[in-house]
């Protein structure tokens, strides 16, 4: 089992699969109770060759301004099914100077949506139903209504990703370690899956029952379908045939035994990429081969926890590449980190304290000026201006309180 079924509890355990209507599971039970320079490089990589329906939903607030000058949306994932969760996904708008929260209601009729991702056109919101029988929900920006949900043909689904073209959802299964792909039609509706790949090989790693896909991405060219598995300490590397939206294996990429992989981030050069490693607390530089879709995972350095009880959660780094951040659970820290040689190596900076418990997510707004980062156990979406030059972090305002805050998403 991994460090999250024993820990946050994320694993495929049997209280998970006793719980069809995704009840309080491992990994939400520990999720809700519960100055160091490093510098490691990897070789420069190759150079490239040249479902069911949802019912009707009225909105329970109108949609906050959009204007460039005025306040943007925030939409916040939560858990519906455990004691003090959400009812829905949380509504919010955000100041993108100070930085301050103002809620303004819940989009009800989406369970358990613990994970968010927008459409590059920016019309359409989708939720993972991180439930036993997961499911991926589409809801249109323009009026909040629900356009349906699909299922994703596995168990516990905690990650999804639009593929840049707009045409494919991507989505990730933790409990059975699938992924699977959904159409996207011109509405931004959600079309019945076209596939579905489960992770049989490598065997499980160390303390591990099975596969755990933990994230899904496409690489910044376009051209791969990257999968994390935390199980199997395995990055899975895919081609999309993006005619039949039907994925091929063609790379994998294995972590020492353990590690626990969760979260892949890219540096926008497209050659390297960044890992975090859930279950040994530490990050990897990480070469990638556009060509081939290959990655070659670097040694381990360290994430600022010290040595304490500490599980990473996700990687950032800056649009231009110069910064990246870390979010600590158990630590309840954002580690900073230089970018330096072109993405080739990671210097650690040193943490800044979160100003919540358990950090579960981090994401930056669409023009990098702040950080906003979701925290699991306290229910709090704390947000950090963001220095350009420095890569410093400075807290904007008092924490947003949110139930069981599992993701933010600024727009």
């Amino acid at each position: 089992m991994d460090t999250e079924a024993r820990t946050e509890g994320r694993g495929s355990s049997p209280a998970r699969r006793d719980r069809e209507r995704g009840g309080w599971t491992r990994r939400r039970f520990v999720g809700a109770v519960a100055g160091t320079a490093a510098v490691v490089a990897v070789p420069s990589p190759a150079a490239p060759p040249a479902d069911r329906e949802a019912p009707e939903h009225r909105p329970e607030a109108a949609p906050p301004p959009r204007g460039p000058s005025g306040p943007r949306p925030l939409y916040v994932g939560t858990y519906t099914s455990v004691e003090g969760g959400g009812t829905g996904i949380g509504l919010a708008s955000y100041d993108p100077e100070s930085g301050r929260i103002t809620g303004s209601g819940t989009l009800g009729g989406v369970p358990d949506p613990s994970y968010l991702a927008v459409h590059p056109d920016g019309r359409t919101l989708y939720a993972v139903d991180e439930r036993q029988d997961g499911g991926v929900t589409a809801v249109r920006l323009a009026d909040r209504r629900v356009l349906g949900t699909r299922s994703t043909g596995g168990a516990g689904p905690c990650h999804l990703s639009v593929h840049p073209s707009g045409r494919w959802l991507l989505s990730a299964n933790y409990g059975s370690g699938s992924v699977a792909v959904h159409p996207v039609d011109a509405t931004g509706a959600l079309g019945e899956r076209t596939d579905l790949v489960t992770h049989g090989s490598p065997p499980p790693g160390p303390g591990q029952q099975g596969p755990h896909a933990h994230q899904v991405l496409t690489s910044p060219d376009g051209g791969h379908v990257l999968a994390v598995d935390l199980g199997t300490d395995t990055v899975y590397t895919y081609r999309l045939d993006q005619a039949k939206g039907t994925l091929s294996e063609v790379a994998q990429a294995h972590t020492r035994p353990g590690a626990g992989p969760r979260h892949l981030t890219f540096h926008p050069g497209g050659r390297y990429a960044y890992l975090a490693n859930e279950v040994d607390d530490t990050v990897a530089v990480c070469g990638y081969d556009p060509g081939t879709g290959r990655l070659t995972i670097g040694e381990p350095q360290p994430t600022g926890s010290r040595g304490g009880t500490n599980y990473p959660a996700q990687i950032l780094v800056t649009a231009d590449g110069r910064y990246a951040f870390l979010a600590n659970r158990g630590h309840n820290s954002l580690a900073r980190y230089a970018v330096e040689a072109g993405g080739a190596r990671l210097r650690l900076l040193g943490t800044v304290p979160v100003g919540g418990d358990f950090p579960r997510q981090i994401a930056f707004a669409p023009d990098g000026r702040l950080l906003f980062a979701a925290n699991q156990r306290s229910g709090t979406v704390t947000v950090f201006h963001v220095d350009p030059d420095s890569g410093g972090l400075r807290p904007a305002g008092e924490p947003f309180v949110s139930p069981v805050a599992v993701c933010a998403l600024p727009l």
